[in-house]
């Protein structure tokens, strides 16, 4: 072996080959073990994961003669696609321009015209089910997921607790060799599961995905979000004109970027949950600007006119007619001038919010492609987890808590915030003829199970290496339980039987591959039950059958669940919107549907119906058990950040104690909170500013503020509110005292307080206020308002 120093002088070595072929072997030997052997085609893949083989034992010393022995890697099977699912939130079939809505989603037509259409593509009515079943592959009240974790009761199917026998697609890909990862909204883990005290079994990370940055609930602030990276509070970037849509799609394309980096042949699975266009509607004035003036005409035109392209492009039959909505809607013509300046405002900001989030995934796109992977990528883009969001009402809102609270809002009210609309000094929602609007053809909206308007939604797939067809339409009936069998197949790895040694409960999809190249194929998911909160309806060989028990902008039921009335009939295949009611002309085929129904319903867990709404928001009445359970008090402590509504102590609707203990060394500049629950939109916080105590209570956006007259002296303080409730039953007043160490107390009267939720994204912190401020500014002038003085404990005490 010949040496050349950095001077040139050249020096001979002997060569000891032994030595060095005995090196050779053991660094092959190694990098061998480090990169593992694949999986033989005869593994069985139907009980993961693999067991890790144990070695037999050694007497060898010499590692140069000594057998290694090889590790197997269960990797994905060869050209396995990566796969990425994009779910959009409470928009309709009747939105998104490729699908012949009002809404331009480049993205989305982008795919389309590579790809397939489906236009008999179901979801489950409501936002938490969806996601389950989608990610389960199982119906929603198999996975106990009937309605959503905020109304959760204890009953089998609704309890919110998605059981260990039906692992997730997202688990079973990580155990076949996929790298797993998540982005935006989660909803589907129990508020009383989100604290420190778990259990995490429900959580992003436990449920599949090696990495998830998003938030855990059913919606955020998108200017001032909660977030989570994996199971973390973390505090989001604090720069200008942040946007969580925009945050979490950067997450998304650094983790695919690294990924890729390390392991270029290992195929991903990304899950992209945007929260657009759930409320709040934020986006920014310039995407709003976008649709100035489009929306004019009322939400009846829309309606019109979507159908009208609908027909045209081929998304709808010819003979599509649009199915009467409830006469509890109003005409457009009969509104007032400033009803038609708000309302067309409300869906100039849904709109913009819509092409927003199409935006960012086109940035995903564009990542995908700009790697080289986009050929090999099997994209799902369902365009809503259920219809188009009915849940503004009559009038819509400028700040949807009040909705959440059963308090209505005035158009004098929405006019203060019309410039704002959208921006973070609103958490916006829209009327209900907007949401019919974004429905067309069909009649009904989200929540409505057995209307297509609450469960038809547009979705996209694009797979140019396993899909031949281009630009064209799909009309099989489907539903979110048919993706993961299609991903399972796609990726030619079989369901597997047992997870984690758990025996598995079967997917209930079918796989939509056999429609890929087959436009003509026969449908092969024929029949589908559906049910939310009471409204149910019973999918068979193209006939609907269906009874809706209360709209959901209604006051008043139609009709009782127990009474098993209200059943109409539909025949799918000739009549798309369901306009026509045939239960007259076929009492028979009606009868059997509804047995059908039951048999189903009985199978699936969905038994006994429950048509309570806002009511369950309280788990007391919901039934829901609780973390706090019959706990009278609870002392918290620095630190304590992000806690959920439902896992802390109730304070709505009683009388209760707040008890701060903290010292301060220089009071004219001690300044931060204490203690805040909620944020801008609804909560209360107690804080020290400029060395005075106080007290605010935030009533949906108007709020109260008692002060202590004189400043705190130094040293330990005691600080104490009371809370007296003013009577029995929701939202009544409540007279609050604030007594400061050796002063008076200061008092003040809440004419009414909020009955049911404080805020749905917002939680408790101690020490500081994170997200939106309860105050609706700053303390001290820093972000969070976090405590300078010396903070030992909040204790909270029920009365």
């Amino acid at each position: 072996m010949t040496v050349t120093n950095s001077k040139t002088r050249t020096v001979c070595l002997p060569i000891r080959w032994d030595a060095l072929a005995a090196g050779i072997c053991f660094l092959l030997m190694l990098t061998q073990t480090a990169l593992g052997y694949q999986a033989t085609n005869s593994t069985d893949r139907t009980k993961i994961p693999l067991p890790d083989a144990r070695p037999a034992p050694t007497e060898e010393i010499d590692p140069a003669k000594a057998k290694m022995p090889r590790t197997v890697d269960l990797r994905a099977p060869a050209n396995a696609p990566n796969v990425v699912i994009v779910l959009l939130d409470d928009l309709g079939f009747g939105g998104p321009a490729p699908f012949g809505g009002p809404i331009r989603m480049p993205a989305l037509d982008r795919l389309a015209k590579n790809g397939l259409r489906y236009t008999r593509f179901h979801t489950c009515a409501l936002c938490a089910p969806t996601r389950v079943a989608l990610k389960q592959g199982r119906n929603h009240h198999v996975v106990n997921m009937g309605s959503i974790p905020e109304i959760a009761t204890g009953y089998p199917g609704n309890t919110s607790r998605v059981p260990n026998d039906t692992a997730p697609l997202a688990e079973i890909l990580r155990l076949n060799g996929y790298n797993t990862a998540a982005f935006g909204k989660w909803h589907a883990t129990l508020g009383r599961e989100t604290t420190a005290s778990g259990p995490q079994d429900r959580w992003p990370t436990r449920q599949g995905f090696e990495k998830f940055y998003g938030f855990i609930g059913a919606e955020e602030n998108n200017f001032e979000p909660s977030l989570h990276d994996g199971v973390t509070n973390i505090e989001v970037p604090e720069t200008e004109g942040y946007h969580l849509i925009d945050d979490m799609t950067r997450e998304a394309i650094e983790w695919m970027h690294q990924q890729h980096s390390m392991t270029p042949e290992k195929p991903f699975f990304v899950y992209y949950a945007s929260p657009g266009v759930h409320a709040p509607h934020h986006v920014t004035g310039d995407w709003i600007k976008k649709y100035d003036g489009e929306f004019d005409e009322g939400w009846n035109a829309a309606r019109e006119a979507t159908l009208a392209r609908q027909i045209e492009m081929g998304i709808v039959p010819a003979n599509t007619q649009l199915a009467k909505p409830a006469d509890s809607i109003a005409n457009w013509d009969a509104l007032t001038d400033d009803q038609k300046k708000v309302y067309a405002r409300q869906a100039e900001a849904f709109a913009g919010f819509a092409e927003y989030s199409d935006f960012h995934v086109g940035r995903l796109i564009d990542a995908i492609d700009a790697m080289g992977e986009l050929e090999n990528t099997l994209f799902v883009y369902i365009t809503g987890d259920n219809g188009t969001s009915s849940e503004g009402n009559q009038t819509g809102n400028w700040n949807w808590g009040h909705m959440l609270n059963g308090v209505p809002e005035t158009t004098e009210e929405q006019l203060q915030y019309f410039d704002q609309w959208g921006g973070p000094e609103t958490y916006p929602h829209m009327s209900v003829g907007w949401a019919v609007a974004f429905d067309a053809p069909f009649a009904h909206t989200k929540q409505v199970a057995g209307d297509f308007g609450g469960t038809r939604n547009g979705t996209v797939i694009h797979w140019p290496k396993g899909i031949n067809s281009k630009n064209e339409i799909r009309d099989q009936f489907s539903h979110v339980i048919d993706v993961a069998p299609t991903i399972l197949a796609a990726a030619n790895i079989p369901e597997p039987k047992f997870v984690n040694g758990i025996k598995q409960f079967p997917m209930q999809g079918s796989s939509l591959i056999y429609s890929f190249d087959d436009a003509g194929a026969a449908e092969r998911h024929s029949k589908q039950y559906f049910e939310i909160v009471g409204n149910r309806g019973m999918y068979s060989d193209g006939w609907m059958a269906r009874t809706t028990v209360k709209l959901p902008w209604e006051t008043k039921k139609r009709h009782e669940i127990t009474d098993d009335d209200g059943w109409e009939l539909f025949n799918t295949a000739e009549d798309f919107s369901m306009a026509h009611d045939l239960s007259e002309q076929h009492p028979e085929r009606l009868k059997a549907l509804k047995a059908l129904f039951v048999r189903e319903a009985i199978a699936n867990g969905v038994f006994p119906l429950d048509d309570r709404l806002l009511e369950r928001l309280l788990p007391e009445v919901a039934g829901r058990p609780t973390l706090m359970g019959d706990r009278q008090s609870i002392t918290l402590y620095p630190g304590t950040i992000g806690v959920n509504e439902n896992a802390m102590i109730n304070l709505k609707n009683r009388s209760s104690k707040i008890t701060a203990k903290f010292s301060v060394d220089d009071p004219a500049n001690t300044n931060g909170v204490l203690m805040a629950q909620g944020g801008r939109f609804g909560g209360w916080v107690l804080f020290v500013e400029d060395g005075h105590a106080g007290y605010a209570y935030n009533n949906l956006g108007e709020i109260t503020v008692v002060k202590s007259e004189a400043p705190l002296k130094s040293g330990d303080q005691t600080l104490v509110l009371d809370f007296t409730y003013d009577g029995e039953g929701a939202g009544k007043g409540a007279k609050v005292s604030l007594k400061a160490e050796t002063q008076k107390p200061v008092n003040a009267n809440l004419e009414s307080t909020i009955a049911s939720r404080f805020s749905i994204d917002e939680g408790a912190d101690v020490g500081r206020d994170r997200g939106s401020p309860v105050l609706s500014r700053q303390i001290g002038g820093v972000r969070q308002s976090p405590f300078n003085g010396q903070l030992q404990t909040v204790t909270i005490d029920l009365k």
